[in-house]
């Protein structure tokens, strides 16, 4: 039986997949989560098809994995008796108006589609009329490349599974804000937050892009800013909109739709916003156009919220993961950008085996946060 301690700050997926990791392998976990406002994983799209993504490298083999993984994580949810995920699998729609756009990237999805298997399911090319069938709204002038196992998650609904999971195998979970993490003398840390300090042997700080400023006070450098992003959440009435497709254009925007006629689209990607979470005018506005330009049938459909979300963006957009060097225990679990919600169960699994003893190599490839000096007590 383990008998380390663990504090995690933040509940995002990133915090709340490594408490969910840790404390099935038996560890004692403590989450504590600030609930403050900007959260990117409660603003997320939440769209889990990494197969038809333009990131490459390390980064894609990443966020392929985290893909093929979720079957897998999934399962262990529901083998907890939680039913309600979030989750459907209703394929993804990369769309154009010019069949050369297409054409340049068939060949690169088609073999990522072979490499993932059955999780990625088929790709097929589909013309203007199948693209209406598939997501109604769009616009007649699209063609597409259809990915059939490219899915969605609500993130909030996946977010609150997760810690579910995590506080029925032994986690405790308070809101409360952290006030200082410090090295105890000899080995261990205490993390004091507005209502006390706890020591523990090890500390993850995953509080998405507010980890750099929790680290400075250790002289821990953490390559990590805010970006905001605003999506914007439709519904059109009496619409059964749970069986389209997630769209891809090959613009930064998206669409994605969820049951009950809602259709999130967005999203902006507001680099040196700071950690401000405000729907803007200018924001909202680029949302709308960007959004009725490609599906101009959503023009009629209420605009329910605009949810706001502060990404937390690494270095060359690399997450930010594993031990910090000269600093044992304190570990990162940070800079996901837009790709949390996909990356989160895998790494938060990764991250939860390496640090009770177990290196995994899905963090191998990553950069960790910085110690700038010796900052005594280890």
């Amino acid at each position: 039986m383990n008998t380390m301690k663990i504090a995690v700050i933040g509940g995002g997926i990133a915090g709340v997949t490594t408490a969910y990791g840790l404390a099935r392998r038996g560890a004692a976990v403590t989450l504590l989560d600030d609930a403050a406002a900007g959260q990117a994983t409660a603003a997320s799209a939440g769209i889990i098809a990494p197969w038809v993504s333009s990131s490459d490298g390390d980064f894609y083999e990443a966020y392929s994995a985290g893909g093929n993984y979720y079957p897998e994580f999934l399962a262990g949810l529901h083998e907890l008796g939680i039913a309600e995920l979030g989750y459907r699998r209703s394929g993804a729609l990369m769309v154009s108006r010019e069949a050369a756009e297409l054409e340049a990237v068939e060949d690169r999805i088609a073999r990522r589609v072979a490499a993932s298997g059955s999780v990625a399911g088929k790709l097929e090319r589909v013309d203007s009329t199948q693209v209406s069938e598939l997501f109604p709204a769009l616009s007649s002038e699209l063609t597409g490349l259809y990915v059939s196992g490219g899915g969605r998650v609500d993130g909030r609904v996946l977010r609150n599974a997760t810690l579910t999971a995590a506080v029925i195998l032994g986690t405790e979970h308070h809101e409360d804000s952290v006030l200082a993490v410090e090295p105890l003398r000899g080995a261990g840390w205490r993390v004091t937050t507005t209502r006390q300090s706890t020591d523990v042997d090890a500390v993850v700080v995953a509080a998405g892009a507010r980890t750099r400023e929790l680290l400075l006070p250790l002289d821990v450098d953490c390559a990590v800013n805010p970006q905001r992003g605003q999506i914007t959440h439709l519904r059109l009435r009496g619409v059964n909109t749970s069986p389209w497709p997630t769209v891809h254009p090959f613009t930064p925007n998206y669409i994605t739709p969820f049951d009950d006629g809602r259709i999130a689209v967005g999203a902006t990607r507001e680099s040196g916003s700071g950690y401000d979470p405000r729907i803007t005018a200018a924001g909202q506005l680029q949302v709308l156009q960007d959004a009725l330009s490609l599906a101009p049938g959503l023009a009629d459909a209420s605009l329910v919220e605009t949810r706001v979300g502060i990404r937390p963006m690494g270095d060359d957009n690399l997450p930010i993961v594993g031990e910090v060097p000269g600093r044992p225990g304190l570990w990162t679990m940070t800079g996901y950008g837009a790709g949390g919600l996909t990356l989160g169960p895998l790494l938060g699994d990764a991250a939860a085996r390496s640090i009770l003893g177990d290196p995994a190599s899905e963090l191998a490839p990553f950069p960790t946060a910085t110690a700038r000096h010796d900052g005594g007590g280890h």
